[in-house]
């Protein structure tokens, strides 16, 4: 699974994603906020909300690196989910507070996190050992793919070079390491190599922002290139 330094590069990766969107969010009204998001079954407040409680949650985790004393990210995903729930339900002006106060807060505990708990090994809620370099990916997966499922005019296209790329890394080895992956040869459309799972198979090309809309499910994938039928993807997360 993909990991990054801690690095001010990597925390300013972060810095953007979040100042991005908060930018954006910043104009929605409370009907904005109650409107569907691209995700099944939730609102762009609950997009939100997540990413609101997402921060704490992965603090918990570097609590965990920091002290040595397990520290679930959550304690159930029913507690998760409710927690989402709660505060999807909040007036615009408030989740997009929570969001801010909730990032800043994030930002300043990943700053001073002392370099030693940086080589600690934790589990996140979605189960792989690894350390806190993984938590920054996870981040700014997070904050820059739920920008895209807000549905407020940002795509995948949208995000900045330097975060696609670590979150198309981070895709790729999940890929590379689910059931049921499919032989493919993923290239942009100069024919630059830009990942591959197992041996051989058909060719699919797309820019990197296409190739990535479609392994992380925010593409159907009709504008990519195959040599062959696209292949179905196993489920991502």
């Amino acid at each position: 699974m993909k990991e990054i330094p801690p690095t001010p590069e990597s925390f300013g990766v972060i810095a953007a994603a979040t100042d991005r969107l908060l930018a954006q969010v910043a104009e929605l009204d409370d009907k904005d906020m109650a409107a569907p998001s691209r995700l099944p079954g939730w609102t762009r407040g609950h997009v939100l909300s997540h990413l609101a409680r997402q921060a704490p949650a992965l603090e918990r985790l570097l609590e965990w690196a920091r002290t040595g004393v397990e520290t679930p990210q959550y304690p159930s995903r029913r507690a998760r989910d409710a927690e989402i729930e709660a505060g999807a339900r909040q007036p615009a002006a408030a989740l997009v507070a929570d969001v801010r106060a909730t990032a800043a807060h994030f930002r300043r505990t990943i700053e001073e996190l002392p370099a030693p708990a940086w080589q600690a090994t934790i589990r996140p809620f979605t189960g792989e050992l690894c350390t806190p370099r993984r938590i920054l990916v996870i981040r700014i997966r997070e904050l820059v793919l739920h920008h895209v499922d807000l549905d407020i005019g940002n795509g995948v296209a949208d995000i900045p070079a330097q975060a696609r790329q670590i979150v198309l890394d981070d895709v790729l080895g999940y890929y590379a390491e689910a059931e049921g992956m499919a032989d493919v040869v993923l290239s942009d459309r100069e024919g630059a190599l830009l990942g591959h799972f197992g041996t051989g198979g058909p060719v699919v090309s797309g820019t990197p922002a296409e190739v990535l809309a479609w392994l992380s499910g925010r593409s159907t994938g009709t504008e990519l290139d195959c040599t062959a039928q696209l292949p179905a993807l196993p489920r991502w997360l």
